[in-house]
């Protein structure tokens, strides 16, 4: 069988760096892509660190080049004055992955958002969503207009909605919570989102779906 090639676009920390291991423990060929993919600190001769700014039709045009999913996880910084600047990352990057996607391909787009954005954000209790408004609100704006660009896409895409993040090996024992019955808060590490994500970009589960993802 071909190697699937993913692209990892947000790729230096967090969940993207996490499913820069995740994949290449799967086999897979990874483009890593951020703005310092230096910073990844790994070497393997599957892996091909790629410079470039998401928002840049150019640099994403090149990045797809040849690949057969493509997985978003950006992320912003969580410092107080950064919380209280506007947010346009999430959606300005994903409109122009997505325009480039239906340009050239691949089909299969795997975007990381949190539980809490798009319609998921009615699942939340008061005492959750005040709280989440405060600390997250310009984010997840951002990230629920990022969900529609996905939705309106016509690619194959699956939404991921983690609920909050923690550090640590993956478990490998989560709950998907597909229905909006079923949605909740709790709490999951980035190494088994990570898991999950590199999962669906090599199979055709949950298209057109957004489970939460929650121990």
């Amino acid at each position: 069988m071909t190697q699937a090639k993913l692209l990892i676009i947000g790729a230096s920390k967090g969940i993207g760096r996490c499913a820069v291991t995740a994949a290449l423990e799967r086999g897979c060929l990874v483009r890593a892509m951020a703005r310092n993919p230096a910073a990844i600190e790994l070497k393997h001769d599957r892996l091909e660190l790629f410079s470039g700014d998401a928002t840049d039709h150019e640099a994403v045009r090149r990045a797809l080049d040849g690949v057969d999913a493509v997985l978003i996880t950006l992320g912003i910084g969580s410092s107080p004055l950064r919380l209280l600047r506007p947010v346009t990352l999430f959606s300005r990057s994903t409109d122009v992955v997505v325009s480039e996607m239906l340009a050239r391909g691949p089909r299969r787009l795997i975007v990381v958002t949190g539980y809490g954005a798009g319609d998921s954000r009615g699942a939340l209790n008061a005492i959750e969503g005040m709280a989440h408004g405060l600390i997250l609100g310009r984010a997840y704006a951002d990230k629920g207009i990022q969900e529609e660009i996905v939705k309106r896409s016509g690619l194959d895409w699956t939404i991921v909605r983690p609920t909050i993040l923690t550090n640590g090996p993956p478990q490998g024992k989560f709950q998907v919570l597909s229905t909006p019955e079923s949605w909740r808060n709790g709490l999951i590490s980035r190494a088994d989102v990570a898991q999950f994500l590199v999962d669906r970009a090599l199979d055709r589960q949950y298209l057109q779906e957004s489970p939460v993802l929650a121990y």
